[in-house]
């Protein structure tokens, strides 16, 4: 399990090492852009349910830290369906991975 630390916050978010993996590719390609945007996550009921929302910016420290050594082969369908999710409205948000093959729609 990695984690996404957001400012210097005490606050860490755990998220399975693969999902971390595809989100730091999103994550990067919109901050390198210099474009900020929201990025929602449920926390489960083992936290209590609910959602948070943050607003990342490029200027804001992140850090990813993963807890295996191996990178993942990652899912270029999966990283396409969340820089779409990350430019919406609602922002940023953990979508399920697609199979490769899935057909992909850009609505």
């Amino acid at each position: 399990m990695g984690k996404l630390i957001y400012n210097s916050s005490n606050r860490e978010i755990e998220i399975e090492d693969r999902t971390l993996a595809h989100l730091r590719v999103a994550i990067i390609n919109k901050l390198r852009r210099s474009e900020s945007f929201a990025m929602t996550w449920e926390h489960g009921i083992e936290h209590g349910s609910g959602r948070t929302t943050l607003w990342l910016h490029e200027s804001v420290p992140l850090q990813f830290v993963f807890s295996g050594n191996r990178p993942p082969k990652l899912n270029r369908l999966w990283i396409e369906q969340m820089l779409l999710s990350a430019n919406s409205t609602v922002g940023l948000q953990n979508v399920p991975e697609p199979e490769e093959n899935e057909p992909f729609d850009f609505e």
